[in-house]
């Protein structure tokens, strides 16, 4: 991922203004919304949530780019002593935040210290996240990993205010502020508004651990979350449970014409699967080729 330099009205728009500060959602939780990244050829709003634990520290789950005046916003709510990288795409603005603050602690998903990118970019990770909360936070908050090849998120749930953090489990991009090619290929991928969900190449992987990701689904929806925060687009901020178990269809089974394909067993029809699978695979296709041609180009 790669941080837009844009700053033109179509970069504000869909970044949901104003950047770069620290916005209230509920007791002991903000948001931080920022400048959007491109991904795949469709530029991502991006956004990092913030929580203030019992003791007053602060967990910044996914954090955005570094900026002095964000940090002393931020330390005017509480002590930053927390850097949440909660998957394997969301770390990249790490480096800057260890510097500023070294002595937060930073979390990650499993494996992410492994990445060859992440060994060379200088990021420490301090310690792994599972599905077990570690004492700094487990009176407070429950987690969810959610694993397939090459892909793992760890979500959130902040029990005093009912909230539920993701990354990429849910995108939820506003259509009409899409250039147009990037449009058609997020409506292909299944991201748009208001029927935004994991994209088509992330369900076809976290399909091929189906049982654990079945179980992991069920554990989100069971917390009936007040608001579900994610990294990029709209979050659900009402009727967010029902807009949680929309977005997770595809693996819950339910109303949704996806959700109908799936089986009890978790078996999809033969025509469906192969017609999904091409699809998918022409989707990681044309990524793969995008970004092979971005880091050439560097």
């Amino acid at each position: 991922m790669v941080a837009d330099s844009e700053t033109g009205t179509l970069a504000h728009d869909l970044s949901y203004p104003p950047l770069n500060i620290p916005k209230p959602v509920a007791d002991g939780v903000w948001i931080v919304d920022a400048a959007p990244i491109h991904a795949g050829g469709i530029p991502l709003p991006l956004r990092m949530t913030v929580l203030r634990l019992a003791g007053g520290e602060l967990l910044l789950h996914s954090p955005v780019a570094h900026h002095p005046e964000l940090q002393r916003a931020l330390e005017g709510l509480g002590r930053i002593g927390h850097l949440v990288a909660p998957s394997m795409g969301h770390w990249m603005f790490l480096e800057d935040w260890q510097t500023a603050c070294p002595n937060a602690i930073t979390w990650a998903v499993p494996g992410l210290e492994d990445r060859g990118q992440v060994r060379r970019s200088g990021v420490v990770i301090d310690a792994e996240l599972t599905d077990t909360p570690p004492r700094a936070w487990a009176n407070e908050i429950d987690q969810v990993l959610i694993a397939g090849p090459v892909f793992k998120e760890v979500c959130l749930y902040h029990r005093p205010s009912r909230t539920l953090l993701l990354t990429d489990l849910v995108i939820n991009l506003e259509g009409d502020l899409l250039p147009v090619f990037a449009r058609a290929l997020a409506r292909l991928l299944g991201i748009v508004a208001p029927d935004g969900k994991a994209p088509l190449y992330l369900r076809l992987l976290l399909r091929t651990n189906y049982r654990d990701t079945l179980e992991a689904a069920q554990r989100l929806v069971a917390f009936e979350p007040a608001r579900v925060i994610f990294a990029h687009g709209q979050w659900f901020d009402r009727d967010s449970a029902r807009e949680l178990r929309r977005s997770l269809a595809w693996i819950l089974g339910g109303h949704s014409a996806e959700g109908r394909r799936v089986r009890s067993g978790g078996a999809v029809g033969p025509q469906a699967s192969n017609a999904t699978a091409l699809a998918g695979l022409a989707v990681i296709g044309a990524l793969g080729l995008i970004a092979y041609i971005r880091r050439a180009r560097r």
